[in-house]
């Protein structure tokens, strides 16, 4: 939201070299904004909440529709710890492999390409640290043409709306609403 990007500027000023920042076109969400700004370390993710069926990891944009899709599913009887990764690099190694120790089913969330993204870093950050029994659905923008629209039908048409992550997570744990 704008209140954390304010923040990640600061941190980009202070840290005295190269930081690439990604932003999505339009509006904030309307986030009141904190009146001083802090440097976040780099590098280090947040949890939003805790929860035991999953874990849905989200950078960006698409941190907000996780974590109201979780809201939703807790109706369900499915419990998800959303993280809001932050950095695509350096990933939190150490919340990452924590976050899907106990629950072995995980969901990352990006509005970018699949092939190459996000969850394809977490995959390989997983595969390093040794983690390999989890079950893994990456959502984002498949290798494929997409087709102009708004930003609204082209996240639904991705995937990665609210609906999209809580399909997703039924499908994961196999629980159907």
């Amino acid at each position: 939201d704008e209140n954390e990007l304010q923040h990640m500027l600061k941190t980009a000023i202070d840290v005295g070299g190269p930081i690439s920042i990604r932003y999505p076109r339009g509006k904030g969400v309307g986030v009141p904004l904190d009146e001083s700004r802090c440097n976040i370390p780099i590098g280090k993710g947040e949890i939003l909440v805790a929860g035991e069926d999953l874990a849905i990891v989200a950078i960006g944009s698409v941190v907000l529709p996780a974590l109201a899709a979780a809201q939703e599913l807790q109706a369900e009887g499915i419990h998800a710890t959303v993280i809001n990764a932050r950095f695509v690099k350096p990933l939190d190694d150490e919340l990452l492999c924590h976050a899907v120790s106990s629950c072995r089913r995980l969901i990352t969330v990006e509005e970018n390409v699949l092939m190459g993204g996000f969850g394809s870093a977490v995959l390989e950050m997983l595969q390093e640290q040794g983690v390999t029994d989890v079950r893994i659905l990456r959502l984002g923008i498949p290798d494929e043409f997409v087709e102009h629209a708004t930003q609204v039908q082209l996240r639904r048409a991705c995937g990665i709306d609210k609906e999209g992550i809580m399909a997703a997570a039924r499908k994961i744990t196999g629980k159907a609403p």
